[in-house]
């Protein structure tokens, strides 16, 4: 009788508690920050049908955010060098907390939670040089614990694996922290760097010398290990690769057919992965490339700037734009799901 009264007292208690999963704010399949008509900016919530489900102001332009894996908050995060990394309630709209970097650092437009949601980790760089940090932060309440290197330059995108370790792509570009000039394109080095839950370096591997301007930006978690999306910075008109896998020790290069290639214009803004499938991205060459798990090219959709990428429940994957268009995508083509008044940015998070 005690354990059924334990029971009977313990559910009481949590219907009395505030709901604070993702199901309070439409149970959002995926996050993103957007531009509206009049200028101003916000972090939206995206249904499985491309309806939108809440949407946060932020305070400028948001270019990506780190979603927690069980309250209905999300850390937005402005487009790189970050003036802002703004820690918010998705259900109300409060801002939690502001997160500021320590002197001289700046936020470098990504972040992601442990697995558990207890940390948070931010992509940053010292102001001067780009020398690459990675933030920690006690996801409770948002206050900084530390800091650990990147392993290189310029981090930008980081991803978190199940179990704790974390992937980050070192851009390798110093830049100006006023206005983004890059300032060592002859001597950048790009790596893919793994960390593990207490920062130690468990692995770096660079690109090969010929290809040292290709700046590894992007990350998508794939079964057997890591795809990531490049950004060229040499001539447009050559068709280098922009995806590439860690797959064990090493890196391995995805080429495209050279048409094909040659429409990326030597950019790739986002990466997804999804049963079996790689999604990369250029809004600059309206494209959206999709490869099989070994990279093999499959498929390309034509689309005005496509950017957003994320895994779908009901397709392979689900793209936005930035005319304010969400689709689904398979390698059949592309199908619309929603359309709105305003203008989506680089990044599309999934929940969940």
């Amino acid at each position: 009788m005690s354990d059924r009264r334990t029971l009977l007292k313990g559910l009481a208690a949590a219907l009395l508690l505030p709901a604070r999963g993702w199901a309070t704010v439409g149970a959002p399949a995926w996050v993103a920050a957007a531009r509206h008509p009049d200028g101003t900016h916000a972090l939206h919530g995206i249904a499985a049908d491309g309806a939108l489900t809440f949407a946060v102001p932020l305070p400028g332009r948001g270019h990506a955010a780190a979603i927690h894996p069980e309250r209905a908050e999300a850390v937005a995060f402005a487009r790189r060098p970050g003036v802002f990394g703004v820690a918010l309630d998705c259900r109300t709209g409060a801002v939690i907390r502001r997160l500021t970097p320590p002197e001289g650092r700046q936020f470098n437009g990504h972040g992601a939670f442990s697995p558990d949601g207890t940390r948070l980790y931010t992509s940053e760089v010292v102001a001067e040089g780009s020398a690459g940090r990675v933030g920690i932060w006690d996801s409770r309440d948002y206050r900084r614990l530390g800091e650990w290197d990147s392993a290189g330059i310029g981090p930008h995108e980081l991803r978190v694996r199940p179990d704790g370790a974390l992937v980050v792509a070192n851009g390798g570009i110093a830049t100006d922290p006023e206005d983004r000039t890059p300032l060592n394109l002859d001597t950048m080095r790009a790596n893919l760097a793994v960390l593990d839950a207490e920062g130690a370096l468990l692995s770096r591997h660079e690109l090969a010398p010929e290809l040292a301007r290709n700046s590894i930006r992007h990350l998508a978690l794939t079964g057997g290990g890591v795809a990531f999306a490049m950004q060229w910075q040499g001539e447009a008109t050559e068709p280098v690769p922009l995806l590439g896998l860690a797959q064990g020790d090493g890196l391995t290069l995805c080429p495209a057919p050279e048409a094909e290639a040659l429409a990326m214009q030597g950019y790739a803004g986002s990466i997804a992965a999804n049963a079996g499938l790689i999604a990369v991205t250029s809004p600059r060459g309206g494209v959206a490339m999709i490869h099989d798990a070994a990279g093999a090219h499959l498929a390309t959709l034509r689309r005005a700037d496509l950017c957003g990428a994320a895994p779908a429940p009901d397709a392979a994957f689900t793209l936005t734009d930035g005319a304010g268009a969400v689709w689904a995508a398979n390698p059949e083509g592309l199908r619309l799901r929603a359309r709105h008044e305003l203008a989506w940015d680089n990044h599309l998070i999934a929940v969940g």
